[in-house]
């Protein structure tokens, strides 16, 4: 059995939440990036850390109802692309008492432009993020006219 034709970049996000689970108001959000065609999800999962012990990780079955039922209407696959193995980064950053939700997208919105590159015999050489508390002092360093 085949997986799905994946044609543009692959990412994963992980969305830190205090407390025991994740808030299912930011479900319509996703659904939007998922509706309007700008990503496709391939895998989720949910990372907890309680206050007193170690993480606890749940596959989209095994996930609080809240959050599982919000979700449900989103369209997406869950291809078991992430295993606890893959987790080191998201454990040591989630603080205790907090949860994260962790996606696995397909970026749609680059595919295009993906595929005209591998045609042209290119490939992504490097991509990285910047963080949005680096980028807002990058911005008020720029504006203050002192260099970041």
């Amino acid at each position: 059995m085949s997986g799905p034709t994946i044609r543009g970049p692959v990412e994963w996000v992980a969305l830190d939440f205090p407390g025991e689970n994740v808030d299912p108001t930011v479900v319509p959000a996703i659904a939007r990036l998922v509706d309007s065609g700008t990503v496709r999800i391939l895998d989720l999962l949910l990372v907890r850390r309680p206050e007193h012990g170690g993480v606890e990780i749940a596959e989209y079955d095994e996930l609080d109802l809240p959050i599982r039922a919000a979700l449900d209407g989103v369209d997406g696959e869950v291809l078991g692309l992430l295993s606890e193995e893959d987790l080191p980064v998201i454990t040591e950053e989630l603080t205790p008492g907090s949860t994260a939700l962790v996606v696995v997208w397909e970026s749609l919105w680059a595919s295009e432009l993906a595929a005209v590159v591998r045609e042209a015999g290119g490939r992504l050489l490097t991509h990285d993020r910047i963080r949005a508390d680096a980028l807002a002092v990058a911005l008020r360093a720029t504006q203050e006219g002192i260099a970041p």
